[in-house]
């Protein structure tokens, strides 16, 4: 495994800064990601909403703790409206060396802030960080893939997804252990400066890795990063409603959003019922995030790279699919805690480890414009109008029981399959990358 990984640094040198880029800016998003748990958990309401939203819904007969997930999911998908013509002003006028740090460089000053928010204790401060942290976490990793698709060919693509990916696994491990060892030493507070200095890390691998970038562009004929794009701000959304690839690659992740949303939501209900203590239930759950790292490790270090170069996508976006159609299906007929425990880690490993790697090679063969603007908005808006529609679904399908969630689980999981298929038709259709001539 080791000798491979040597052999695949000799034969793509950007890898390694890539293979840094990626660990780091997870590293930095899982030291947080147990933050934002502890705030959606709170049950002291006044950590996670302003005195002003509590007040709000009280004078109205609501109380607010009941609805913390669908308020909080509805938020995100407003920020996110918000913030895609910003991002698409962002691409079109200015070139990669001033965009790319610029994401990154906001992200590091919001840190800074909530730095001073959770060391003065600012009430309210749990809503903002959970609605920062998800937009942090799907513009910093949507704009990384598009960057990789400016830095590896189709080919080196399929070669190296599976350890970029695996460098990910590893800087989610790594983050929680880091804030487990010194959230007691430093609190809560100072983890943002920590987090923020991985991202830091991350501009200097951006650095590095232009050349790369430029390089390929030059060799290749391809339109010059270092340029301003041009088009329109929502340019993004507007290539989704035109073209079929893009299109079908918005299916692809609405359905894995449904199928993950529906089974997160209805384990959270299945494990309240079959756990009587706290302490059960966070070993159940810390088992589960173990076995998903664990397999999705394993999986991007022995499959990923043989499966992408030897028979292309078609088998990495396809698995994942037909293991979630029999998980599903086993779910309907028996929604037991192992059951459902079982099927989260298959389905989230098989995201993780295959089709996202898989749905990550299409963009190095695509127009510039498609993967910084269209990829980013599938991966923003889409994914984020997905997780609020299925969790507004669930409310109401588990009003009927686990069986009728699973049972409408296993149609989106079959759309899904549907979906991978409708893409690889359209992938086939995809130019291959022009030779280097001299």
């Amino acid at each position: 495994m080791i000798g491979r990984f040597r052999q695949a640094l000799r034969a793509s040198p950007p890898l390694a800064w890539a293979f840094l880029y990626f660990f780091c800016l997870l590293t930095g998003y899982y030291i947080l990601r147990p933050v934002r748990e502890a705030m959606s958990s709170s049950n002291d309401i006044r950590t996670i909403f302003p005195p002003e939203m509590i007040a709000f819904f009280a004078a109205r007969g609501m109380a607010l703790k009941d609805f913390t997930l669908q308020v909080i999911f509805t938020c995100v998908f407003l920020i996110m409206l918000l913030l895609q013509p910003l991002y698409g002003a962002l691409v079109s006028r200015f070139p990669r060396r001033v965009f790319l740090p610029v994401v990154y460089g906001f992200f590091i000053v919001t840190l800074l802030g909530f730095y001073v928010m959770f060391d003065s204790g600012v009430a309210g401060r749990g809503m903002a960080f959970i609605l920062w942290i998800t937009v942090f976490n799907l513009f910093a990793v949507a704009v990384f893939w598009s960057f990789m698709a400016d830095v590896f060919s189709d080919a080196q693509a399929r070669a190296s997804y599976g350890y970029i990916g695996a460098a990910g696994t590893l800087g989610a491990l790594a983050g929680p252990l880091l804030t487990r060892l010194l959230v007691d030493r430093i609190g809560i507070a100072n983890l943002m400066l920590v987090s923020a200095g991985f991202l830091l890390m991350c501009l200097l691998c951006i650095y590095r890795l232009r050349w790369w970038a430029v390089q390929r562009e030059q060799a290749h004929h391809l339109a010059s990063g270092e340029v301003p794009m041009g088009g329109d701000i929502l340019g993004g959304l507007k290539l989704i409603a035109r073209e079929p690839l893009l299109r079908w690659m918005a299916v692809m992740v609405v359905s894995g959003v449904g199928v993950g949303t529906l089974l997160y939501n209805e384990q959270a209900a299945i494990a309240r019922a079959a756990f009587s203590t706290a302490d059960q239930s966070t070993r159940y759950f810390s088992g589960i995030d173990l076995a998903v790292n664990g397999l999705t490790l394993v999986v991007q270090l022995l499959l990923t790279r043989m499966l992408l170069t030897r028979y292309g996508i078609a088998p990495a976006l396809l698995i994942p699919g037909a293991a979630i159609i029999l998980g599903y299906a086993a779910l309907a007929a028996s929604p037991l805690p192992m059951m459902v425990a079982i099927v989260q880690v298959v389905t989230r490993a098989g995201e993780f480890s295959l089709a996202k790697p898989a749905r990550e090679t299409i963009y190095t063969r695509v127009p510039r414009e498609w993967r910084y603007k269209a990829g980013a908005a599938i991966d923003t808006v889409i994914y984020r109008g997905g997780d609020l529609s299925f969790v507004w679904l669930h409310k109401l399908l588990s009003a009927f029981g686990s069986q009728v969630v699973f049972g409408a689980g296993l149609v989106v999981a079959s759309g899904m399959t549907a979906g991978a298929l409708c893409l690889l038709r359209q992938a086939s259709k995809l130019p291959a990358e022009r030779p280097h001539t001299s």
